[in-house]
């Protein structure tokens, strides 16, 4: 910085750092901080940490805490671009279809079920965080029977496949052939999983989830069977074996970051802005708040405030 603008950036090539300087200023738009642990543990919930996101690896920071010394004010670290995860040995699974298709339940260690399955995956995140402090919710557990397997493509194993064998090995992935032996498995009460896959079931039967309202918006549909009746979200679980797979809080990548304006200016904890610095996309504090609004929620914003940030720094009018 000289004279409080930023005029140029480090950066390191080949091992050596070396000064670019930048006549009109910087955009950051190097990501979020999802694959920094220590970030992570000072900013966010816990049980967390880089293994479950599927966000890219060198996400690590690095944007924001430049900005930070630069005088930046932060916001949403405590958030992230969440989603019921599976995970897989090597790498996590984002798990989209599979939780919400019928025949298909989430509960917590307590055996019971706390959330609206097909709800937006940001949302089931915030809930299994909300609730943990209870009957914890992380790992959560994703239950289906194998009228679910027979019917539905899971991750990239087509129905009916057997799944690899260190889906098992690794604890991501649990089969019995009855749901007590099931409980006993995942080290859950075997009398409430049953009471609770009874209740589901006659809920699937009525085709109205009234505990957890499962179905009754449009996007609750939106990864269903159609073919289904009377509610292409809801199917009893009855045919064994009865399959368990490990849920916890994985993500697209974090969404806290540098405050900004409407410019894409990066703004000082007193509102004021920094001469010289922009950000846009997950190295800034999201648009979307805590909320998500739905697909293209990320990379919508970063598209956006990125032109708008070369808008300003080319001084053209705003909404040329």
């Amino acid at each position: 910085m000289e004279g409080g603008s930023v005029t140029g950036a480090v950066v390191t090539r080949a091992g050596a750092a070396g000064l670019v300087r930048a006549r009109r200023g910087v955009v950051v738009g190097s990501g979020g901080f999802e694959h920094n642990a220590a970030m992570r543990a000072q900013y966010q919930r816990q049980p967390i940490g880089t293994d479950w996101t599927v966000g890219a690896k060198e996400n690590t920071g690095d944007g924001i805490q430049a900005g930070q010394r630069a005088g930046a004010a932060l916001a949403l670290m405590d958030d992230a671009w969440w989603g019921p995860a599976i995970p897989l040995p090597g790498d996590p699974y984002f798990c989209l279809a599979e939780r919400t298709l019928p025949g298909g339940l989430l509960v917590n260690q307590a055996g019971a079920r706390f959330v609206n399955e097909a709800g937006p995956y940001s949302d089931v995140v915030h809930t299994m965080y909300d609730r943990n402090a209870g009957a914890p919710d992380i790992p959560a557990w994703l239950i289906v029977d194998q009228n679910y397997r027979n019917r539905y493509l899971f991750r990239d194993v087509l129905p009916t496949f057997p799944f690899p064998d260190d889906w098992y090995s690794s604890g991501a992935a649990y089969k019995a052939w009855t749901l007590d032996a099931l409980a006993t498995s995942i080290g859950v009460p075997a009398a409430a999983l049953r009471s609770t896959v009874s209740r589901f079931n006659s809920l699937a039967a009525s085709g109205k989830d009234t505990d957890f309202r499962r179905g009754d918006s449009a996007y609750d549909h939106y990864y269903t069977d159609p073919s289904v009746l009377p509610n292409s979200c809801l199917a009893p679980l009855w045919l064994p074996p009865y399959h368990a797979f490990r849920i916890v809080p994985g993500d697209l990548g974090t969404k806290g970051g540098m405050r900004t304006d409407a410019r894409a200016r990066v703004l000082r904890p007193d509102g004021s802005v920094i001469p010289g610095l922009y950000a846009a996309g997950n190295a800034s504090a999201a648009v979307m708040g805590h909320s998500y609004a739905g697909a293209g929620s990320t990379i919508g914003p970063a598209m956006t405030f990125g032109y708008v940030a070369a808008l300003d720094l080319a001084g053209a009018p705003q909404g040329s």
